[in-house]
């Protein structure tokens, strides 16, 4: 039964692992050999040229320092913001409490379209950061989504409160309770948060798009777009782009893989 598990998995894993493995060996093919058929599962050459062709019209290093410099502070501020709502809706006592937790839940029912032009009417026209980063980042510090929230105010809830009482007790204050008690056991949840955080910016064209036409501050997904509709039909070019493009981000998932896993079943703190 074992076996057939594994075997059953194997085959699971190749099926999902098959899309990357053909953007990767369509990044180093010709583009006569794209199109041929029946279709090749290996290149018949291995064109690594196509990368150092690609970087020519795709300005990565660029890009991604753009990119970077969006997400840095977002997956920071994000973090630290849903971590103090969590804390603040699992532990405190405080007036309306129960209602403003139920509109933060019920805003993730809220479609994204629905609030899309009210807020760049009101960082363009109001606030006037026109080309500008901060419309990007700075709604990010409002703990990055109901639903970061949520999940780091499950976990907190999930500790028991006795250690909260022994801590207060010896003297320590709310930040000291949640720095000293309560980080420590939820770092699971926070490094959750800020991967989720980071996938979410990594792939939101549609923000970026919107606030950013300066070519000096494109980011990666904005140059993709770009790169696409200048080559049109070189498709071998703009597979080696992608493939440049999501390598980053599967460092940093690799990175917190293990956390991740523990972190979306939640299992909350091991006794």
């Amino acid at each position: 039964t074992d076996t057939l598990c594994f075997v059953v998995l194997v085959l699971f894993a190749c099926g999902a692992m098959l899309p990357i493995w053909w953007i990767f060996r369509s990044s180093l093919m010709s583009n006569a050999e794209l199109y041929s058929y029946p279709p090749k599962f290996f290149p018949s050459k291995w064109l690594f040229s196509n990368y150092v062709e690609t970087l020519q019209a795709y300005d990565f290093g660029r890009y991604l320092i753009n990119t970077m410099t969006i997400i840095v502070p977002s997956v920071f501020g994000g973090t630290v913001a849903a971590t103090l709502c969590g804390y603040a809706f699992a532990r405190l006592r405080f007036r309306g409490k129960k209602l403003l937790f139920s509109l933060c839940v019920g805003s993730m029912l809220l479609p994204g379209m629905v609030t899309l032009i009210p807020l760049y009417l009101m960082w363009t026209r109001i606030f006037h950061l026109n080309n500008s980063y901060l419309p990007l980042i700075l709604p990010y510090f409002c703990g990055g989504g109901a639903f970061n929230i949520f999940l780091i105010r499950q976990f907190i809830s999930s500790i028991p409160r006795e250690l909260d009482e022994a801590a207060t007790i010896d003297g320590a204050g709310p930040m000291r309770v949640l720095v000293s008690i309560l980080l420590p056991a939820i770092r699971a949840a926070i490094i959750v948060v800020a991967l989720f955080l980071f996938i979410q910016m990594w792939n939101d064209l549609l923000q970026q798009t919107i606030y950013i036409d300066d070519p000096e501050k494109f980011t990666i997904a904005i140059g993709i777009s770009m790169l696409k509709s200048g080559l049109k039909s070189d498709y071998a070019k703009i597979m080696a782009a992608t493939c440049m493009a999501f390598v980053p981000g599967v460092i940093i998932y690799l990175c917190g893989q293990k956390y991740f896993v523990e972190g979306s079943v939640m299992t909350g703190m091991k006794n």
